[in-house]
């Protein structure tokens, strides 16, 4: 089988909810010496794109959302401890906060960017989902001072609109420079990062990762 039927195959399976599925074809893809990174990137990564464009389009719905999250849990239960042995690599990156926009609680991307964080050096403050701006201002308050960036994500156009007003939020208190700002989530563009002013956005999971890693520098 070669790699790329192997990441078809995780993507298919992650978008149908086939969670024995997905851990039986993690762990074969793990054992035939596929980079962990690579199976998060071209395959489960792929399925939850999938997920993202079909309850945008009102094809599937919360139950279906929540099953495609627990296959995703499945195969991210196998791969984290393969993720973390590089883990060292980069102590002491920053701490990353993330969460899930107030009124949205759909977090399999916001699991999966939360473990690419983790895996690539930064302390994980995980605030959860259905978070209010005022609790993402307040942990920015604690930290102020401390190398920090705010990873929010968010599924529905609705949630998105949120993004915005963190941002004001930020700037009204005072803590807009002392910390960095990325958004995520299917309806999140680069057009609309620049609009409210903050500092990043990304494709995937592990683009995340490197680029908070770049705007941490």
């Amino acid at each position: 089988m070669t790699n790329q039927k192997i990441f078809d195959d995780l993507r298919d399976a992650i978008a149908s909810q086939n969670i024995a599925g997905c851990a039986q074809l993690t762990q074969e893809a793990l054992d035939a010496g596929i980079p962990p990174l690579e199976m998060i990137t071209k395959g489960l990564s792929a399925g939850m794109k999938i997920v993202g464009e079909r309850f945008e389009a009102a094809e599937i719905f919360l139950p279906q959302i929540m099953m495609s999250a627990k296959a995703m849990e499945a195969a991210m239960k196998i791969l984290t401890p393969e993720l973390e042995k590089t883990k060292g690599e980069s102590e002491g990156t920053g701490l990353a906060v993330t969460f899930v926009a107030e009124g949205d609680i759909h977090d399999i991307g916001h699991r999966l960017v939360t473990t690419m964080l983790g895996a690539n050096g930064f302390e994980i403050l995980d605030l959860g989902v259905d978070v209010l701006n005022e609790t993402v201002v307040e942990e920015a308050a604690k930290h102020k001072g401390e190398k920090v960036v705010l990873v929010g994500s968010a599924l529905m156009t609705t949630s998105m609109l949120g993004q915005k007003d963190l941002m004001d939020r930020l700037r009204e208190e005072g803590l807009r420079d002392s910390v960095k700002c990325m958004f995520g989530g299917a309806p999140v563009s680069g057009k609309w990062i620049a609009e409210i002013g903050a500092d990043a956005t990304a494709e995937n999971a592990a683009e995340a990762a490197k680029v908070a890693l770049e705007i941490m520098q």
